[in-house]
């Protein structure tokens, strides 16, 4: 374990996208995962369904954490009320894409609930980020734009798991890091995810929380998939 990463459930580490179309399917695979999943992120598709807080107290009902990944993205008034839509409803994570004064707003609109601003998508590689007139390498925006995070109040950030290794020696230790853009094995380009990293190799990096999607939706079973990413989890803290 990094010295600096939270103490925290082994079993609480796995965060599960539950990224399908409606509540039914959700609550499917959620009664199928069992207790082998705790923590659900909940984005973009399941909030357009119409079904997003009877799915947040269904997923309460089955005593689950919960992660609203919504990427606000607004002015900082705007951003601020959504925050407050989500604060007191049990929430334990929202995540926030955008500029200091929108994280700042976030984070004050919070209450109990901790906002994690989203450093560089998972999905970007230094060639998207040039095309989007980011001109500087991923690690030191990631890494900056952490440290500022951190600063205006938020509890942590999205980050690939290739840059916690950088976040844990450059910030301060009170930063949760969550990666996304998990891969059991290698990643051979075959999805839309680019900087991506194993398991083990996201905790011996220094990320507090991984999420993992496709690799355990898709899987042939779902349970045994998310049974083996919490076995590999177990022994890297054991």
């Amino acid at each position: 374990m990094n010295p600096e990463q939270h103490a925290i459930d082994p079993r609480d580490r796995l965060i599960f996208a539950l990224d399908v179309a409606d509540m039914q399917q959700a609550l499917k695979l959620v009664d199928e995962l069992g207790d082998e999943v705790r923590f659900y992120k909940l984005g973009l598709e399941i909030f357009l369904s119409g079904s997003y807080y009877p799915l947040v107290e269904a997923l309460q009902q089955r005593e689950k954490k919960i992660f609203a990944d919504l990427k606000l993205f607004d002015v900082p008034a705007t951003v601020a009320a959504a925050v407050r839509q989500l604060a007191g409803r049990g929430i334990q994570f929202c995540t926030v894409h955008g500029q200091d004064a929108m994280l700042a707003a976030a984070a004050a609109a919070a209450g109990n609930m901790q906002i994690l601003a989203v450093t560089a998508l998972t999905s970007l590689d230094q060639g998207d980020l040039d095309s989007l007139g980011f001109h500087c390498d991923v690690h030191d925006l990631v890494l900056s734009r952490a440290r500022r995070a951190l600063q205006l109040g938020c509890a942590g950030v999205i980050s690939s798991g290739l840059e916690a290794p950088a976040l844990r020696a450059g910030c301060d230790p009170a930063l949760v890091i969550v990666c996304p853009g998990i891969r059991p094995v290698h990643n051979d380009g075959g999805d839309d995810q680019k900087r991506t990293v194993d398991v083990v190799h996201a905790f011996r990096n220094g990320a507090d929380y991984i999420v993992v999607g496709r690799p355990i939706r898709q899987a042939a079973s779902p349970l045994a998939a998310a049974a083996a990413i919490q076995q590999q989890i177990l022994d890297h803290f054991s």
